[in-house]
C-alpha cells in the first residue's frame, strides 16, 4: 500500500515537472494555458470513445483564470520569509509566557 501511495507520488512529481509546473512563473503560466487549450477537446474525445452523447451546450465553458502566477508565488515567498524571520523573537515571547505560567502553577 505504501509502495502504491509512493508511486502515485512521485509520478504526480515528475508528471508537475515534465509539463513546467515546478519551473518559474512563466512556464507554469504556460503550462496553464496549455491545460486549458487542451483539456476540452479531451474531454469530447473520452465522451465520443465511451459512447456518450454530450452537446456542446452541456459541457460548462473554461473557467477564465486571470491572475499572476509569478506574483502570487512571490507573495507567497515574501508571506513565508516574514513568518521564518520573526520565528526567533516569537519563541522568545512564548517561552517567557511558558515559564510565567509554570510558575504561577508551582504557587
Amino acid at each position: 500500500r505504501f509502495l502504491v501511495k509512493g508511486g502515485l507520488a512521485g509520478a504526480a512529481v515528475y508528471v508537475a515537472y515534465d509539463q513546467g509546473l515546478l519551473g518559474s512563473g512563466t512556464e507554469g503560466a504556460e503550462a496553464l494555458k496549455k491545460a486549458q487549450e487542451t483539456l476540452p477537446p479531451a474531454i469530447q474525445e473520452w465522451t465520443d470513445y465511451l459512447g456518450w452523447e454530450v452537446r456542446a451546450a452541456q459541457l460548462p465553458p473554461t473557467p477564465k483564470i486571470d491572475f499572476s502566477l509569478s506574483a502570487s508565488w512571490n507573495k507567497g515567498v515574501h508571506t513565508v520569509m516574514s513568518a521564518l524571520s520573526a520565528a526567533p523573537s516569537r519563541a522568545c515571547e512564548y517561552t517567557v509566557e511558558g515559564w510565567k505560567y509554570v510558575k504561577d502553577l508551582m504557587k
